[in-house]
């Protein structure tokens, strides 16, 4: 039996607490997610995806319950110690990458991640070549921009480039965060289609939060419906393979 890398047992969350707006947002939740797991997830504004994320990054730790990665208690384990084995990409594009520094600078400190902070770029023209084949994998041009600062990078390509410098040193968990919420919908389109096939390729573990239906549905082989702190669906096989739009958004009724 596969041994789950993450584990997410009674899981509660408190807000404002001792206030009269004091709010529970997620309500006893449990979760397990399977190395190779490509997890999709939908809900409502306030059915508590962006608080799973934070509890699963260690952004915000739980009042209740426990987290596990790879069967070790890291319940009490704040974000910078989790950071060794899991990455984030948000929904704004200028968040995760340096918009000083060129492309390929960015991806090295990416593959220097978890090492100790000396940043040597004399090594840069080393790592050119592959960087420049990464990149290209990400099919909107970024190849060509190597040497560009990446802030003057358009949304499209920062938002790629964040997304191969969180997932260059091939972490345990990846969590993309709406990451192609701010795009334009050809841009988002591209993005998606290489984020599917980075994760196929390198055999990653992903959650993806989304807004859009038919993406939840086409990517990924497993579909968590929040609503209300809790997991009212989780989807995977013939059940997700039969999915529509119009039954999906029957959950949230």
């Amino acid at each position: 039996m596969t041994k789950p890398i993450l584990e997410l047992k009674g899981i509660s969350t408190i807000v404002n607490k001792g206030t009269a707006s004091q709010a529970t947002i997620l309500k006893g939740l449990n979760l397990t997610i399977n190395p190779g797991d490509f997890i999709t997830i939908v809900g409502t504004n306030g059915a508590g995806k962006s608080t799973l994320f934070n509890v699963i990054g260690g952004n915000l730790l739980a009042d209740e319950g426990k987290v596990l990665h790879n069967g070790e208690d890291i319940t009490h384990q704040g974000e910078v110690a989790r950071t060794s084995f899991l990455s984030r990409v948000f929904q704004d594009p200028k968040l995760g990458t340096a918009p000083r520094m060129s492309v390929a600078e960015n991806l090295l400190l990416a593959a220097r991640r978890g090492q100790r902070r000396r940043l040597r770029f004399r090594r840069l023209k080393e790592r050119m070549a592959d960087f420049t084949t990464l990149a290209a994998s990400m099919n909107n041009g970024l190849e060509e921009r190597m040497t560009t600062a990446t802030g003057a990078l358009s949304g499209g390509q920062r938002q790629a480039l964040s997304f191969l410098m969180a997932t260059l040193k091939r972490p345990d968990i990846i969590l993309l965060d709406e990451h192609t919420a701010a795009l334009d919908p050809h841009t988002s389109a591209t993005l998606m289609a290489a984020t599917d096939a980075k994760i196929r390729e390198d055999h990653l573990t992903a959650l993806m939060i989304t807004h859009h239906m038919e993406d939840a549905i086409k990517y990924g082989n497993r579909l968590l419906v929040l609503k209300a702190g809790r997991i009212v669906a989780d989807l995977s096989g013939a059940e997700k393979a039969a999915l529509t739009p119009e039954k999906l958004a029957g959950y949230f009724e």
